[in-house]
């Protein structure tokens, strides 16, 4: 879940980064294709300290009856 999310946010990201870049076009393409400049956003990426609530888990240790199986071979009856 946590994984989609930060998945999805950086698409987002990267998709308003596209929206905001500038382009001009420098030349006219008859023959050959236009030539165009692009200035990409000026994007920083970091992190920050957040305190959030998380769940733990305690475990404990009981005695439990669990199956068991003896084989005696053959030969040793």
């Amino acid at each position: 879940m946590i994984k989609t999310t930060v998945h999805l946010s950086l698409l987002c990201a990267c998709l308003l980064g596209l929206a905001a870049c500038d382009v001009k076009k420098t030349q006219e393409g008859n023959v050959t294709l236009p030539k165009y400049d692009v200035t990409p956003p000026d994007v920083k990426v970091g992190t920050q300290e957040k305190t959030v609530t998380v769940p733990t888990v305690k475990t404990e240790e009981k005695t439990v009856e669990v199956p068991s199986v003896k084989i005696t071979p053959a030969k040793d009856k």
